[in-house]
């Protein structure tokens, strides 16, 4: 052919960016994609759907990518269309008198560092339950105008997407993010140069670009270590969230803690009160210690004081593994120069973070770290609460767990964000107009008894349907149903029905949260399932760390019992665990089931999310349903355990978790009027569970405690330690020191108390006399008192009266002290006497928990 003799040349292709460009009358649709309060406003939603339905459902809801992928002639088209154009303007109006709130904003204002975040599925950055508690904390602090800002990580890669094997076994992929798709916005300064800070590594520079996320009227700050500043082994940083080895974890969190406090100074912002959301966020204290002693020239001593008295640590998990810790020699490689910029030695700061500052064979605890440099410690549930007083006991050798200042908020969860729209439709007209302010009193929430037999029933069929599809179209994606073959998808979909009682199981595969405990009994679990009046369906989700072997078989072994034939379709396991997968299943199933071990469950939310939507919670007395549950609002196994043996109280839990669904929850469900085809049995219990349980685990609870119990009163305290150049800081720095040095010093001159074989009478009791040479220490400065204790049937010593000695006289050097001793019960008690600082100025005992016993 002629043409073959013509020379041809290659293309020559340059890069060129299509930037869009709305029409000036969608210029609003720009606005919302960049603020996160469309991801809980139906109506913000509703919009970009309407741009177009097949792209907002491919794109994953993601507004941003719907904007970037319509075409110029779809925009055209809308913005010639009168009822959108009148839609948008309204939620603009919306948007607009929401956000200008945020000029209203008062103290205190809070510094809240936290790994994760899980705020939608449009921003990868969260892996489980701390990240999503997170983003409801966020997403409530907008909604309440409480003057927070957030500081975290931006990661590439993100968590891993869940895809199955044929036998069950779990892939993680992992999709990197465009973050020109995600709703994150570059920092720049006055010249238009993107805002970075820096961290000192070891022979280099660590740099992180920082952006700008909006939830709602509360800004996100995330840094990413991803781009050309950085050498390689560095930009994966910041690649995958709690990815890599030991050395890349201490890494990342060197950059939270202290990349994160440089990044706020950055911003120009100094937060009165700084909250470390879990020990990954521990180094903030090292850095804030660092500015105090450099820039305002404070000892450490001083700097101590001001950094304790401004931070909160909130610990969410009872288990070890949920604790970093790392090795001293890790640690001089990252954290090798701060000693010297703190002016303490390396001994001292290492002290900081264990519980014996001597044992060089101790790793460095993050969470003993952050409980150290903050004044209060709390856990995430009254249960929680307790037990961590248990962990971090160690921390306190002269005091009783029970003593502990160790308290607790139970975690709660985002109204707007968890229930369904169908929902959020009724309550808007029954639980009154503050409601819509989230500024309301709980008791609003009674409104549901106001609600009709049929309209509460039509929401849970509706839900439910819900749930059924996208079950099914997610199964026959072959993208997700990866473990089932076309004719198993087939048979799932005929057998998962929409009028059978559904039990939901769905969370991370810890095994402590036992997945496959209903699989105790496969014959008596068959029985139920395929019971021809009542029969009942399991739905399955979640996923296991990629490191996590045990867990990864949990979900292997459902997977397998999934595909029995006796079961399929009637047990099922959906992959690809998300945002939105949650939101249909909390929203969508019967009953919510939760069985850990107890007590490791520190509080767990998914619950709370399922009982806003009128789904019963049956549970372990465990985490939150300690305080959650009523009877007949839900279902509980019992608190305490029968058996030590792990095996037999599995074996107990399982035949208690058959019997119930057999005798109670399947018989109330399906107790239908034939005329009605309602239960109203089953209606009421709804009924309780949202006017009764629901209505106390809202994060606007949650978010008004802490302003309550820490935030407000540790803005006041904070006020005071650095009021007229660090006053008090230095005033209470100077006595601690002088207590220490005089401390070893004190002497017992006499001592009198009871005898092992002296019986207390009742009229009179004993009176009990301490005489101390307090050498120069002063008498008002010690405190005396004697403790009656018990053991209990575990071998824990427990008080049970506590006798507080007064200064009786003080002459020639030898104060005496003297209490009448007498208690409330008889028997046989351990009995000992203990002498500790007081000062006016302490918080609690454990801010200076120095104890001499007698």
């Amino acid at each position: 052919m002629e043409f073959n003799k013509i020379e041809m040349n290659a293309p020559s292709w340059k890069s060129v960016m299509v930037t869009r460009h709305l029409p000036e009358a969608l210029s609003g649709l720009e606005t919302l994609s960049k603020n996160l309060w469309w991801c809980w406003n139906d109506s913000a939603k509703a919009l970009f759907k309407t741009v177009d339905p097949e792209i907002w459902h491919t794109s994953g809801h993601n507004p941003r990518a719907v904007l970037d992928t319509v075409s110029i002639k779809r925009f055209n088209q809308l913005a010639d269309d009168g009822a959108f154009l009148a839609a948008l303007a309204k939620v603009m109006d919306e948007f607009n008198a929401y956000m200008s709130e945020k000029a209203k904003r008062t103290e205190p204002s809070i510094g809240y560092f936290c790994m994760e975040y899980g705020l939608d599925t449009s921003l990868q950055i969260y892996s489980g339950g701390l990240g999503i508690l997170a983003g409801d904390y966020l997403k409530e602090t907008s909604d309440m105008n409480v003057n927070l800002v957030a500081v975290g990580l931006l990661y590439r890669f993100g968590y891993f997407t869940q895809v199955l094997t044929a036998q069950g076994d779990q892939v993680a992929k992992y999709n990197p993010q465009d973050f020109l798709k995600i709703p994150a916005e570059p920092v720049l300064d006055e010249e238009g140069k993107w805002k970075t800070v820096s961290v000192t590594f070891p022979g280099r520079t660590l740099t992180a670009r920082i952006w700008k996320v909006a939830v709602g009227r509360t800004d996100l700050y995330l840094l990413d270590t991803d781009f050309e500043a950085n050498i390689a082994e560095d930009r994966e940083i910041t690649y995958h969230l709690y990815g890599g080895n030991w050395e890349n974890r201490l890494k990342q969190e060197v950059l939270l803690g202290i990349g994160g406090v440089r990044a706020l100074r950055a911003l120009g912002l100094n937060p009165t009160i700084y909250h470390c959301n879990e020990g990954h966020a521990a180094l903030i204290g090292l850095e804030r210690l660092r500015e105090y002693i450099q820039d305002d020239k404070l000892s450490f001593r001083e700097a101590l004081e001001v950094v304790r008295a401004s931070s909160l640590f909130t610990t969410h998990t009872p288990v070890p593994a949920g604790h970093d810790a790392f090795e001293d020699g890790l640690l001089g490689r990252y954290l090798g120069q701060y000693p010297d910029s703190l002016g303490i030695t390396w001994e001292e700061m290492m002290g900081l973070g264990k519980v014996n500052a001597t044992d060089t064979s101790e790793n460095f605890s993050m969470s003993v770290l952050a409980a150290n440099i903050s004044v209060n410690v709390n856990g995430v549930s009254m249960l929680h609460g307790k037990v961590s007083k248990d962990i971090f006991a160690r921390m306190y050798p002269g005091y009783l767990p029970e003593e502990l200042h160790i308290s607790y908020v139970t975690n709660g969860v985002h109204y707007p964000t968890w229930a369904a729209k169908e929902w959020k439709q009724l309550h808007a007209r029954v639980f009154g107009p503050e409601f819509q302010t989230h500024h309301y009193d709980k008791s609003c929430f009674e409104g549901i008894y106001n609600l009709t037999d049929e309209e509460i029933w039509d929401v849970r069929k509706k839900l439910k349907g819900n749930l059924v599809n996208t079950i099914n179209e997610r199964l026959s994606d072959p993208k997700i149903g990866t473990h089932l073959s076309p004719a198993q998808t087939v048979r799932i979909s005929k057998n998962l029905r929409k009028d059978v009682l559904t039990i939901g199981f769905a969370r991370r595969f810890a095994t402590y949260k036992r997945a496959t405990l209903l699989f105790s009994d496969l014959d008596r679990l068959a029985a139920i399932v395929n019971n021809p009046v009542r029969p009942v369906q399991f739905v399955f989700a979640g996923k296991a760390h990629p490191a996590d072997k045990a867990g990864q078989d949990l979900i292997r072994r459902i997977v397998e019992v999934s595909k029995m034939d006796r079961f399929i379709g009637r047990i099922v396991f959906v992959p690809g665990y998300d945002i939105t997968l949650a939101k249909r299943l909390v929203q969508g199933v019967d009953v919510w089931l939760n069985n850990p071990t107890r007590p490791l469950e520190a509080s767990g939310t998914s619950g709370e999310k399922a009982a806003m939507n009128g789904v019963m919670h049956f549970s372990v007395l465990d985490g939150w349903w300690v305080e959650g549950y009523k009877e007949g609002a839900g279902w509980a196994l019992p608190q305490k355990r029968v058996y030590d043996e792990q095996n037999y109280q599995d074996e107990l839990d399982s035949a208690s978790i058959y019997a119930t669904i057999e005798n109670e929850i399947a018989p109330a469900y399906y107790d239908i009027d034939p005329k009605t085809g309602r239960s109203a049995r089953w209606i009421q219990i709804i009924r309780n569970n949202i006017a009764q349980i629901a209505c106390n685990f809202t994060t606007n609870r949650m978010l008004t405690d802490y302003c309550n119990q820490y935030y407000l009163p540790q803005c006041a305290r904070t006020k005071e330690i650095v009021a007229k150049d660090y006053t008090k800081a230095k005033a209470v720095a100077a006595w601690k020191k002088h207590i220490l040095d005089g401390w070893n010093d004190v002497k017992v001159v006499s001592y009198t108390q009871p005898e092992s074989s002296y019986s207390l009478s009742p009229e009179g009791g004993l009176k009990a006399e301490v005489a101390l040479d307090l050498g120069t220490l002063k008498p008002e400065e010690i405190g005396v008192e004697m403790l009656f204790t018990s053991v209990d049937r575990k071998g824990r010593l427990r008080i049970q009266d506590v006798f507080e000695f007064a200064l009786d006289s003080c002459k020639d050097g030898v104060a005496t002290f003297a209490a009448t001793v007498l208690p409330e019960r008889t028997g046989m008690y351990q009995v000992a006497t203990r002498l500790y600082p007081k000062h006016p100025d302490m918080p609690h005992r454990q801010d200076f928990p120095i104890v001499k016993w007698l």
